[in-house]
């Protein structure tokens, strides 16, 4: 039906209760829930960023300003504050940090885009103009950057507590900088870097300072039987992907006894084949056996006998850590298990940590896998202080990725403003406009440093401006002071990977909405008793 005229008038044949909106009013719409977005976790931004707390339908609370999982929480419904969203998951899935700048900078980059609409300017030029200061953005930080490599600990626990400022976990921020430091330059192997060989475990009682990291793996189970022993010095440990157990019959079969004497055999034989199994298994040298799949009681009790230490049903994940870090190779099949495969650990022993065992395989030779292990006085600090080493964690490793930094405090953001104004210059026309007003967005993060802090925006921006005019590079706002200062030298470093991920993104994200001038939403679809679901809440 569509293109249909009436009295000359084009009709668009819509589904019933489906919804348009077109032009300007699209535009505006769409730019509007994605800055509400922006907005909303501006606050949080910075040292003296303020937290949120976000409660869920089941009542759960979560008390954060990690920006990726407050946007994951706020449960949001509008398509394009859908788009800021994944801007914060992007930014926190590859880099791990800078989630809410690069959606403090999205929301930005839409208000002075909103500004340039209204002077009639066209999408299509604001979009070429901001792509064009992106990537000389880009090529600015590059040149800005300075060196760090995993020899640099001080530069690299500098960054990892510049990530860790204005969470819960700042006051124990030393401990925990040196403790991620460490683990990333443990885990790196022929210079690569993969933080999922971090294992983050968390454990709530005692203090954040009771956080460590353990040189080995730490496994959330217990010792299976009460009579193997606790501790294993000197372990040798078969990692296995096999059950220690007999083979249920597959399909309909069905094994038919009709005496007391062929149901005895019939016991009789599977605990002979149980202790077959573990025969192997003790005849290869192993004191200590973690198996992914289950134990059967029987076997529990010959390695038992035997003093081997079992573990059951150890996850899949812990399994390739404790592989790379005991050196073990992880047997599908125990007949195929020999001295070869086993890892080895200094020592494996099962400790009651806050009333739950937990087993330590620690002392490894040179593990390429790692513990961290959190601890805190309550649920909500632990969850908290596991989400700053997790930025911690990656920022450190985003820095040794590229060997690059940049200095924080909004230095970086200032002086990127003052070269892409002085680049604008060089164009004509209305596309001087759009590089002038990408330049304006990037001054927010400094602004909302000093706002966040309860310094005048105004006022400390123009202070910021005046130095880095006079050529100081490194000049940002000490947010506890309210000073103009030397980023490097006050230790607030940044990894140029988050820097630069975070202006793509932004600029990326923006450009989409921008180029969105037609919004069509269909109909909810009617529910069985006839009657429309409620309408969930907008943003």
């Amino acid at each position: 039906m569509n293109g249909v005229q009436l009295a000359g008038q084009p009709i668009l044949v819509l589904q019933e209760g489906a919804t348009r909106t077109k032009g300007r009013d699209a535009q505006k719409n769409s730019i509007e829930a994605a800055r509400t977005v922006a907005d909303a976790v501006r606050t949080t931004l910075g040292p003296m960023g303020m937290d949120k707390m976000l409660v869920d339908s089941l009542g759960d609370v979560t008390i954060t300003n990690d920006g990726a999982t407050i946007l994951d929480e706020m449960q949001i419904e509008h398509p394009a504050a859908k788009m800021m969203v994944e801007v914060a998951k992007t930014q926190d899935e590859s880099v791990g940090d800078g989630t809410t700048t690069a959606v403090v900078l999205a929301g930005e980059l839409l208000k002075e885009a909103d500004s340039l609409l209204g002077q009639q300017i066209h999408p299509t030029v604001i979009t070429k103009g901001f792509r064009t200061a992106k990537n000389k953005a880009i090529e600015i930080l590059n040149d800005m950057a300075s060196n760090v490599s995993e020899k640099d600990k001080a530069l690299l626990k500098n960054i990892a507590n510049t990530a860790m400022t204005g969470k819960s976990a700042e006051k124990a921020s030393d401990l925990l900088a040196e403790i991620c430091v460490n683990a990333v330059t443990k885990v790196i192997e022929n210079g690569e870097i993969d933080v999922d060989d971090i294992k983050i475990e968390k454990k709530q009682g005692g203090s954040i300072n009771d956080t460590q990291l353990v040189e080995g793996i730490v496994l959330d189970k217990e010792v299976v039987h009460p009579g193997m022993p606790k501790r294993v010095e000197n372990a040798k440990i078969a990692l296995l992907d096999a059950a220690i157990e007999i083979k249920d019959l597959e399909g309909d079969a069905k094994i038919n006894i009709d005496s007391p004497e062929k149901f005895q055999a019939f016991l009789d034989e599977q605990e002979k084949m149980l202790r077959g199994m573990v025969e192997k298994i003790v005849k290869t040298g192993a004191n200590v056996v973690l198996c992914q799949k289950g134990i059967d009681d029987i076997a529990q009790h010959y390695l038992a006998k035997n003093g081997v230490m079992a573990a059951r049903r150890v996850k899949k994940s812990d399994m390739e850590k404790l592989a790379k870090a005991t050196g073990g190779k992880i047997v599908s099949n125990i007949n195929e298990l020999s001295k070869n495969d086993l890892g080895y650990a200094g020592l494996v022993e099962e400790r009651k940590i806050a009333g739950d065992e937990m087993i330590f395989v620690e002392r490894c030779k040179d593990p390429k896998a790692i513990t961290i292990l959190i601890r805190g006085g309550s649920e909500h600090v632990v969850d908290e202080v596991e989400r700053a080493v997790e930025d911690a964690v990656k920022g450190v490793a985003a820095a040794l990725e590229l060997g690059k930094f940049v200095p924080g405090g909004g230095a970086t953001e200032v002086e990127l403003a003052r070269r892409l104004r002085e680049y604008a210059e060089s164009f004509k026309g209305r596309e001087q406009l759009a590089v002038t007003a990408f330049a304006n967005a990037m001054e927010i993060i400094p602004k909302s440093l000093a706002e966040n802090a309860g310094h005048d925006p105004i006022d400390k921006l123009a202070l910021l401006r005046a130095e880095h005019d006079k050529g100081n590079l490194n000049a940002g706002l000490n947010v506890f002071t309210g000073k103009v200062e030397d980023m490097t030298k006050c230790g607030v470093i940044e990894p140029l990977k988050i820097k630069l991920q975070a202006i793509k993104s932004s600029a990326e994200v923006a450009e989409m909405i921008l180029r969105i001038d037609d919004v069509i939403a269909a109909g909810k679809s009617e529910s069985k008793g006839g009657q429309q679901p409620p309408s969930p809440p907008e943003y």
